[in-house]
């Protein structure tokens, strides 16, 4: 019988993904079938090509990591969903009432603005979110802090589905994330916005600009801050790099929206630099974030 052997040969990094190689060989054993006749064993061959060594490489590294839900983070049995049938049910997406200009889900009593929006101009055009900000929190942090990059395939496929209609008819020449600071970036290891950035690419086939958008300052974290405060934590964080793709309608990205105070500081930095329409899209928005 015909066994094939595997040897390791090494294996390395490519960004966030570890790649393996095993080579392999068989016995020139010959065989005996059915009608008495000897015949040649087959000859295994693996790794034949790019489409080879990628295929092995992604179904060894599912053995050792399996897929996991992206919202609860348990282990899926499916071979396609990105999310558990329990999840699916009880995950919110932002409805049909939200802010006509920040795209955050209204409560009673507000009509057309949100309470922040009604009273403060901002320095974009229009804002949409996928989620709401409850329901989603724990799956957030584990993609911004806990290197669950993967997650970033769900929040895109979501993103299509409730905003696709409304992100094409923007027409927007690039994607830019809103960017991380050097100092946070090494030590995270990636930028958050640009990976969800990435896959609406794929989806959307709108360019991603991640390098014409740079945060000069290390700011603090904006969680538990005021509007006041947080905007003066922001002031000249931002600094636009300038290409030779001039722009005039762009979409930001970012994970959570609270109060528009980010998007305010990267979108007053875009229009100073010719940049007329920003719009703003995020994973998740929610109050008193």
């Amino acid at each position: 019988m015909f066994v094939p052997t595997l040897k390791f040969a090494g294996c390395w990094r490519n960004g966030g993904t570890m790649k393996w190689i095993f080579m392999g060989k068989s016995s020139r054993k010959e065989t005996e079938n059915g009608n008495g006749k000897t015949r040649k064993a087959p000859q295994l061959v693996l790794m034949r090509g790019k489409r080879s060594l990628r295929c092995a490489a992604d179904q060894f590294w599912k053995l050792l990591y399996p897929a996991r839900c992206a919202v609860c983070d348990e282990v899926l049995s499916g071979k396609t969903s990105l999310i558990c049938p329990d999840c699916r049910g009880q995950i919110r997406t932002v409805g049909e009432r939200y802010c006509i200009t920040c795209g955050k889900p209204l409560h009673e009593g507000q009509d057309a603005y949100c309470f922040d929006c009604a009273s403060v101009k901002h320095c974009f055009t229009r804002g949409r979110s996928v989620f709401c900000y409850e329901d989603i929190r724990e799956s957030v942090y584990r993609f911004k802090y806990e290197g669950r990059q993967e997650y970033a395939s769900y929040y895109a496929e979501e993103a299509v589905r409730v905003l696709g209609e409304d992100i094409k008819s923007w027409h927007a020449q690039a994607l830019i994330p809103i960017p991380l600071h050097k100092d946070k970036l090494r030590k995270r290891g990636y930028n958050q916005a640009a990976l969800f950035a990435e896959e609406l690419s794929k989806r959307l086939g709108i360019p991603v600009l991640d390098k014409v958008l740079v945060r000069e300052r290390n700011t603090a974290p904006q969680k538990g801050l005021n509007r006041e405060e947080r905007q003066k934590n922001l002031k000249k964080a931002f600094k636009f790099v300038q290409n030779d793709v001039k722009l005039k309608t762009i979409i930001l990205i970012d994970d959570i929206y609270t109060t528009g105070s980010t998007a305010d500081a990267a979108g007053d930095v875009l229009r100073q630099s010719g940049i007329k329409n920003i719009y703003v899209v995020t994973l998740a928005s929610g109050n008193g974030i």
